[in-house]
């Protein structure tokens, strides 16, 4: 089955890569459904599309709030705007040690980095069902290495990757479900990050740079599209060659 325009749902759509993948959407001519937590910003970006000649409305979610979804959901089937393809990018995360890390960061950052992916395809199966439609997650290299102070983090995106071929199974033949790992990505998370610690993180990559969010935007919109037809159920690292060695490459 082909690949419809119809509507794409984007969460975590106020910065970064979420940004970057609604841009890329709405260049592509879909209708972008852009959502965050942070009203403000994900406005910003909408508001900066339609200017371009795109379609897009903006929304506030708290992707761990179910009843947020719910609320969403109705709104768009109210709309005859329910998504063909839905594009899960949110993520939360506290840095410190798992001793260290309250029931409530590490509770809060499962619910938004993994559970998030759970209640996207329960608010819009039908729809993506009925287009033969297309899920793409974000997960993260640190489902496959390791760093300190990332616990929950790590485990969210791990559960991602897992949850990914999970879903590809149950929702097959219908929906294709697939999953990007990125890797040092030049997001708001590196705003505080000086020129050594930047440096060290691009040592990383054989290809001697830290990434941009257009870059794996790129790479979630081909894998929505009918180019990866037959792509299901798999994960495509983008980290410039982060994870392919054990030692600074720079």
């Amino acid at each position: 089955r082909r690949m419809t325009a119809g509507p794409v749902f984007i969460t975590g759509a106020g910065s970064g890569i979420g940004a970057a993948t609604a841009a890329a959407f709405a260049a592509a001519g879909h209708d972008v459904i852009a959502t965050d937590i942070d009203g403000a910003a994900v406005a910003a970006v909408a508001a900066a599309l339609v200017a371009d000649g795109g379609r897009a409305t903006a929304h506030r979610l708290d992707v761990a709030d179910p009843e947020a979804w719910d609320a969403l959901a109705a709104e768009l089937r109210a709309a005859d705007r329910s998504p063909a393809i839905v594009v899960n990018n949110a993520y939360a995360l506290v840095d410190a040690p798992a001793h260290e890390q309250t029931e409530a960061d590490w509770n809060r950052q499962l619910s938004v980095t993994l559970s998030s992916v759970y209640r996207s395809v329960r608010a819009f199966h039908a729809s993506l069902e009925a287009a033969g439609g297309s899920v793409v997650n974000v997960g993260s290299v640190h489902a496959l290495v390791a760093w300190p102070d990332r616990p929950a983090y790590a485990a969210a995106k791990g559960g991602v990757v897992a949850l990914t071929r999970q879903l590809s199974i149950e929702y097959a033949p219908w929906v294709r479900v697939n999953c990007v790992l990125p890797g040092s990505i030049l997001t708001k998370v590196w705003d505080g990050v000086g020129d050594a610690g930047r440096s060290a993180a691009a040592r990383q990559a054989s290809l001697g740079r830290l990434g941009r969010p257009d870059e794996v935007a790129a790479v979630i919109l081909f894998l929505a599209g009918d180019g990866a037809s037959y792509i299901t159920g798999t994960t495509v690292v983008v980290d410039g060659g982060q994870t392919t060695s054990v030692i600074d490459v720079g």
